[in-house]
C-alpha cells in the first residue's frame, strides 16, 4: 500500500507539511462482503421453522404448486402452526382463518418428529381435516436418489 502526504519530495518540505487525511475503504469493502456471503448462506437455513428430526422415505418428492400451511410437531409434543406454538385445541380455528386470509385451496403439511408417536401425530392430522381440510398431506426427510415428480 503506498502513503501519500502530497509533497513533491523535498525533506525540507517534508517535516513541515502536514499528513494527508485519507480513508481506505478497502477494510470496510471487504467486512461488508464477508458479511454479505455470511448472511447469503444462512438466510435459507433460517427458513425452515421449528427444528424437527423428519423420518426418512423413498417415496418421490412432489413439486409445490402454492404455498402451504405446515402444522409441526417437536420432540416434546408441543405443536406450532408455521412458527408459532398453537393449543392444540384450536388449532382447527387457527387453519381456518390462516387459509381464508391467505388462500382457500393451501394444502396443509404435517411435519412430525420422528420420537413423536404415531398416536400423536394422527391425532393432529384429526383436528386438521375437522377444520374442514381436504388435503393433509405428511412431510418426510425425502431419499436423495428419488426423482421429484408435479403434484396432481
Amino acid at each position: 500500500m503506498a502513503f501519500s502526504t502530497g509533497t513533491a519530495g523535498n525533506d525540507a518540505e517534508d517535516e513541515d507539511a502536514a499528513p494527508m487525511a485519507e480513508i481506505n475503504v478497502t477494510p470496510l469493502v471487504d467486512v461488508m462482503l464477508v458479511l454479505l456471503i455470511v448472511f447469503m448462506v444462512a438466510a435459507p437455513m433460517m427458513m425452515v421453522g421449528v427444528p424437527v428430526q423428519l423420518p426418512r422415505t423413498s417415496a418421490a418428492r412432489i413439486a409445490q404448486t402454492a404455498p402451504p400451511v405446515v402444522v409441526s410437531i417437536s420432540r416434546e409434543g408441543k405443536v406450532f402452526l408455521r412458527q408459532e406454538e398453537v393449543a392444540e385445541a384450536e388449532l382447527g380455528a387457527r387453519i381456518v382463518a390462516l387459509r381464508e386470509a391467505e388462500a382457500n385451496d393451501a394444502p396443509v403439511y404435517v411435519r412430525g418428529d420422528r420420537s413423536v408417536t404415531y398416536g400423536e401425530v394422527m391425532r393432529v392430522m384429526g383436528r386438521v381435516s375437522a377444520a374442514g381440510v381436504g388435503r393433509v398431506s405428511l412431510i418426510a426427510e425425502g431419499d436423495p436418489g428419488a426423482p421429484a415428480v408435479q403434484a396432481r
